[in-house]
C-alpha cells in the first residue's frame, strides 16, 4: 500500500528536509506541497536541491488543500498548526513539527507561548525512556496525531534521560549549553541571521531560562525519572548551517563510576539504530551526523567538579525535526521504523 501525503510549510527548511527524506520513502508518496507567501511557485525554484519533485507547484496552505491525504505533515510556525489540524479528518495521520501540541501542561504553554493552549498529542520521540521501564515508541503505534519534539529538546533529552532514569545524577542540578546552527530558527528574514552577523561569531539567544524548549525538556526528563528537574539551558548560535552539539551535565551521586554510567547508557540505547554510544574518551561531532537521522553520544565524569558530562550531536533538521517526524510516522503506520531514514552522514 502506498500512503498519500501532503507537506504544509514545504517552503521552509524543515519542510524541505521532510521532502528530501520522503522522496526516498517506498511507502509514502508526496502528492501535495503547500506554502504561504510562495504559493504558486514551483517547488524546485524554492528548493533547487529537490530535483525529483519536477514541476510540482506549491499550493496555498488551507485545510481544503490538505484534506483527502492519508498523512499530513505540518511544518509551520508555532501557533499555526492547531486551527488547521482541527479541520482535518480524525482518520488522517497528522504530524506536527511545530510546538502546538508538545506540552501536556497548559501552564507550561501559557508561560512560554502566545495564544491559546491546544492540548497535547502523542509525543514523537521513540527512544524516550519512561519511568516504568518502557519507551515512548510503544505509544506511537496506531496513533493519528503526532507532536514532533523540538530539536534542542531532542539533543538534551537523549543526553540526560538515561542518567536520570537510573538515578545516577541529581535532578535539581542540571545544565546544558548548546552550539546550534541557525537553520533551527527557520527560513525567515532577520538581521541576526545574516551571514555578516553570523560568520566569525557565536552568540547566545533566549538565554536565562527564556527559551521555549525549557518546559518540553523538563516534561521529558520528568517522564524518564518520575521527578521534577531544574535545568539551566543556554543555546548559542554558531556559524554552521545545521547541526547541534549539546554539552549537558548533572551533579553525580556518590558511588557512581564510569562503568556504572556506561551500563546505564548501553542499557538504554544499545539496541537503538539511530543512537550511537561512543567509546570512552571519544567526542561527538556534528560533521559526523549531518544529513543523517543519527545521534552521537559520549560521556565522561568530571571528578573535580563532581559532575557527569554527556555530549550529544544531531542534525537539527534531521533527527531534530524531519527524521523524528518520519520515524514516528513509520511507527504509527506499522511500517519498518527506519524506512527512508539515513544512518550515514555527509562528509566533508
Amino acid at each position: 500500500m502506498t500512503y498519500s501525503a501532503a507537506v504544509a510549510g514545504a517552503s521552509g527548511y524543515g519542510g524541505g528536509e521532510l521532502l528530501r527524506l520522503l522522496a526516498d520513502h517506498p511507502e509514502i508518496e508526496v502528492r501535495t506541497v503547500t506554502a504561504h507567501s510562495q504559493a504558486g511557485e514551483r517547488l524546485r525554484d524554492v528548493h533547487p536541491h529537490l530535483a525529483s519533485y519536477g514541476e510540482q507547484l506549491l499550493q496555498p496552505t488551507t485545510a481544503e488543500t490538505l484534506r483527502g491525504h492519508d498523512i499530513v505533515f505540518l511544518a509551520l510556525p508555532h501557533g499555526a498548526s492547531a486551527a488547521l489540524a482541527a479541520d482535518l479528518d480524525v482518520d488522517t495521520l497528522v504530524v506536527d513539527a511545530g510546538a502546538d501540541f508538545r506540552l501536556e501542561r497548559e501552564q507550561d504553554w501559557l508561560d512560554y507561548y502566545p495564544g491559546d493552549y491546544a492540548g497535547s498529542w502523542t509525543y514523537g520521540m521513540p527512544e524516550l525512556l519512561l519511568v516504568d521501564g518502557g519507551k515512548q515508541r510503544s505509544r506511537l503505534a496506531g496513533t493519528r496525531r503526532i507532536a514532533v519534539p523540538g530539536c534542542n529538546v531532542t539533543a538534551i533529552t537523549l543526553a540526560l534521560a538515561p542518567a536520570l532514569n537510573a538515578g545516577l545524577i541529581e535532578p535539581d542540578d542540571l545544565t546544558a549549553v548548546l552550539a546550534v546552527g541557525p537553520s533551527g530558527a527557520g527560513k525567515k528574514a532577520a538581521v541576526s541571521m545574516l551571514a555578516s552577523e553570523l560568520i566569525g561569531n557565536a552568540v547566545p539567544y533566549n538565554a536565562y531560562g527564556g527559551h521555549r524548549h525549557n518546559p518540553e525538556i523538563r516534561q521529558n526528563l520528568r517522564k524518564a525519572s518520575g521527578q521534577d528537574t531544574r535545568l539551566a539551558f543556554t543555546p548559542v548560535l554558531v556559524p554552521t548551517a545545521r547541526g547541534i552539539l549539546a554539552t549537558c551535565s548533572g551533579r553525580i551521586r556518590d558511588g557512581v563510576d564510569l562503568a556504572t554510567v556506561r551500563d546505564a547508557y548501553e542499557g538504554a540505547y544499545g539496541d537503538e539504530r539511530f543512537i550511537e554510544v561512543l567509546t570512552d574518551g571519544a567526542y561527538p561531532r556534528t560533521s559526523d551526523v549531518i544529513g543523517s537521522n543519527r545521534t552521537q553520544l559520549g560521556f565522561g565524569i568530571d571528578e573535580r567538579a563532581g559532575r557527569l558530562v554527556v555530549i550529544t550531536a544531531i542534525d537539527n533538521l534531521g533527527k531534530g525535526t524531519a527524521g523524528a517526524a518520519i520515524q514516528s510516522t513509520n511507527l504509527a503506520l506499522g511500517l519498518t521504523e527506519g524506512l527512508a531514514l539515513p544512518l550515514n552522514g555527509v562528509a566533508p
